[in-house]
């Protein structure tokens, strides 16, 4: 069960990766664009920092700490035993 639950959560940590990465690239070439005169979504980013990129970033964050706390407890549990 552990094993499944690892699995899932380090492939959905994988896509949450490439999201924040998009977002990233997504950024630095809108900031680019503006900075020329062409617009390149800027304003669509940004609309959707705080609804999808700000999570994103959270999730990333909260399961990579979720995936390193349950690798410790069960290297303490196997240890033990």
């Amino acid at each position: 069960m552990k094993e499944t639950i690892l699995t899932w959560l380090n492939r959905l940590l994988v896509a949450d990766v490439f999201l924040v990465f998009l977002g990233f690239f997504w950024l630095i070439a809108a900031v680019i664009g503006r900075s020329v005169g062409v617009t390149l979504g800027f304003d669509l980013w940004y609309k959707l920092w705080q609804p999808l990129f700000n999570p994103a970033i959270g999730i990333l964050f909260l399961g990579a700490i979720l995936s390193w706390g349950i690798n410790k407890i069960s290297q303490r549990l196997d240890s033990n035993s």
